[in-house]
């Protein structure tokens, strides 16, 4: 595993005040379709690496990760808190099973 990711992980985990594993975590890395999901959630998928070059080498990567707060209410407060992390992007909203969908671009 990679440990930025883990730092990631805790990072949603502690956003949505919840354990960072085991049944009653509620943030999700590209899950498979057969896990049941508790909401309000954040399901969060890898999108993108960019790399800096300097000296014929890879001097820096950012990874893109689009990360996806899912909840029932249409104000969740957990929107603001995703919106204040650093070099955080809001995509787009939608509506999909009664459940509120905010699509967030985040690197980290």
């Amino acid at each position: 595993m990679n440990d930025r990711r883990i730092k990631f992980h805790g990072l949603l985990c502690e956003i949505l005040s919840c354990p960072i594993e085991g049944e009653r975590c509620r943030c999700y890395f590209q899950p498979p379709e057969s896990v049941k999901m508790s909401y309000p959630a954040i399901v969060y998928s890898l999108d993108d690496i960019d790399k800096t070059y300097a000296n014929d080498g890879v001097y820096l990567s950012k990874r893109r990760y689009t990360i996806a707060v899912i909840d029932k209410d249409p104000d969740t407060n957990l929107v603001q808190k995703v919106t204040n992390l650093p070099m955080s992007r809001f995509d787009r909203h939608f509506k999909k099973d009664n459940l509120n969908h905010y699509i967030f671009n985040v690197y980290f």
